[in-house]
């Protein structure tokens, strides 16, 4: 049955599941905001998963950072997708023209919605509509290549796209919440409203799971699943590298204030201070440079101090082999890839107390954890990793590596998620 029939069988009941018995799911398309990204190869390694196991993977974004991309993978991956805004406003305008002259009451039923939405909304009516245009494109394509199910990652204005192509008369969605965002902004983005409307939800620890249930009905825990994010062959089977006698921690991620990095520096300073050897890396770039070099001079640490810069996924595998410890003293998280990286390669990890973040890294058994905001109990685990024995870190970093193989394998992860695509009834 072609989508567009399928699409209008279903309009006509009131209570129909989406796939019958003996037809699975087999063409599902991914939809996120910005992609590929720099901070999105866990993305990337879960469609690669799933097309490992038999699936045709669509891929859809409204757009992408391309000046940011370094990684040949990821610059592959924009040869794969196909940007909702790549047409402009003409594209948008022309779509959103189409759609309302072949479905008009799904169109008004999505227009009154999206109105709705919008002025409940923390980004106002006309970023709205303009996210009913976007459902509009995105209904056309997903027609077109006969999807059965869309997924989209983060819970913010990507999944108010998908949820509005529903309203449109397209396939069933689901989508997968890392925080912080959403939960931050929960009655902003109508996160409950968008639980209720989805085939199930996919939460990517213990603790996002249970933020996910503070916000919706009882009736519907039942639809939100774990699905951890994962790392791949490339950390989890690389060749150990022993761990170097050098002062070294390195931080990876965007340089930003939720990700702490001007404390970390402060903590910097401690240790400098009392003459305790460091080399620090800064992996990444960002809104905060300016600030973060600001503060390397105006604490002396120009020395002790390198910001690289954005780098590819083999460029931070070198810069992790070369460290001591990886370092992450972020403010807001759901559970940072690049941690489990570290771990995978056997480096232990100084991170603080947020979100699922202790759901990985067990203090003293693979790493440290401080309490968000310190700066003391920061630099007294940086110099725990900068004074220990290598030996010991050694021995940290290889039951961190063991936590990593039976949690967080891409590959083993893909499956957790198909599994749920095939076995989700969906109500129209």
């Amino acid at each position: 049955m072609a989508l567009d029939e399928r699409y209008k069988s279903r309009e006509s009941k009131e209570d129909v599941s989406w796939f019958i018995a003996g037809q699975p799911i087999v063409n599902i398309a991914y939809f996120v905001n910005q992609y590929p990204k720099v901070s999105h190869s866990f993305i990337r390694r879960e469609i690669m998963g799933l097309e490992a196991a038999g699936y045709a993977v669509q891929r859809f974004a409204l757009r992408s950072p391309t000046d940011q991309l370094v990684d040949p993978d990821d610059i592959a991956e924009l040869e794969k997708t196909r940007l909702v805004l790549g047409n402009g406003i003409l594209g948008l305008m022309i779509a959103f023209v189409m759609v309302a002259i072949a479905r008009p009451v799904q169109w008004w039923k999505a227009l009154l919605m999206s109105i709705s939405l919008g002025l409940s909304s923390d980004s106002g009516l006309l970023k709205h509509l303009i996210a009913l245009a976007e459902a509009c494109v995105l209904f056309r394509w997903l027609q077109q290549d006969n999807i059965d199910h869309l997924h989209v990652h983060f819970g913010t204005n990507s999944t108010t796209v998908a949820f509005l192509c529903r309203q449109l008369g397209g396939p069933p969605y689901s989508f997968t919440v890392h925080g912080p965002e959403e939960f931050d902004r929960v009655n902003g983005i109508a996160l409950t409203e968008k639980i209720n409307q989805a085939a199930f939800v996919v939460a990517i620890s213990s603790f996002g799971r249970s933020q996910l249930y503070r916000w919706c009905a009882y009736s519907q825990w039942s639809k939100i699943h774990i699905v951890r994010c994962g790392v791949d062959e490339q950390f989890l089977q690389a060749t150990p590298v022993s761990i170097p006698d050098t002062p070294t921690l390195v931080c990876v991620g965007r340089l930003c204030e939720q990700k702490g990095q001007l404390l970390l520096l402060e903590a910097a300073h401690q240790l400098v201070q009392k003459q305790i050897p460091l080399n620090l890396v800064l992996v990444g770039d960002g809104e905060l440079r300016s600030a973060v070099e600001s503060r390397i001079e105006a604490y002396g640490l120009q020395e002790q101090v390198t910001i690289t810069g954005w780098a590819s996924g083999a460029e931070v595998q070198r810069y992790l082999n070369e460290a001591r410890a990886f370092v992450l003293p972020s403010f807001a998280e759901g559970l940072p890839v690049v941690i489990m990286e570290a771990l995978a390669l056997g480096r232990p990890v100084i991170s603080t107390y947020v979100a699922g973040i202790p759901e990985l890294v067990a203090p003293g058994e693979c790493g440290w954890l401080a309490i968000a905001g310190s700066v003391d109990e920061l630099a007294q685990a940086m110099e725990a990793a900068l004074t220990k024995p290598v030996g010991t870190l050694e021995a940290m970093g290889q039951v961190g590596a063991e936590r990593v193989r039976s949690r967080h394998n891409a590959q083993t992860e893909a499956k957790v998620l198909a599994k749920l695509f095939q076995s989700q009834p969906v109500q129209a």
